[in-house]
């Protein structure tokens, strides 16, 4: 698998109702869902009530494209902030951690690289042009 580049839409409690605007807008179609409250190692993170309900990641189809769309963790009130970043897709832990290593540098981890319930390896970096790449390892 070669590297997949996504953007990624990042917003502050709306993604919902952005998806139904791209669903009309653009024709997208949904193909994945899922809150934050559905996330299954959602018992050892306690979350507050009011962050349940929020996008964590959706998948959309937009022609032949895909595009991720999710809500910030917890309210920012900072509607405008990292709004696009670029999810990186890899195909093992070894591509991962020589993205990550390269993008942090004059730059700064957002997210360390570890292993999470979706990816054996997964991180968040904004690099020194103040581009966020959250690099993302497919499970064997």
């Amino acid at each position: 698998m070669a590297i997949q580049l996504t953007p990624f839409i990042l917003l502050d409690g709306k993604a919902k109702e952005a998806i139904a605007f791209y669903e009309k807008a653009l024709g997208a179609q949904v193909l994945f869902t899922q809150t934050y409250g559905e996330a299954p190692d959602r018992e050892e993170h306690a979350l507050p009530s009011d962050t349940k309900d929020r996008l964590a990641h959706s998948v959309l189809k937009v022609g032949g494209a895909d595009l991720f769309v999710a809500d910030s963790l917890a309210p920012t009130g900072n509607e405008g902030a990292d709004r696009v970043q670029i999810c990186m897709t890899t195909p093992d832990i070894a591509a991962s951690r020589q993205y990550y290593e390269a993008l942090q540098q004059g730059g700064r981890v957002v997210f360390p690289l570890q292993k999470v319930h979706f990816s054996p390896a997964y991180g968040i970096v904004t690099d020194r042009f103040g581009v966020t790449f959250l690099i993302f390892t497919q499970r064997p």
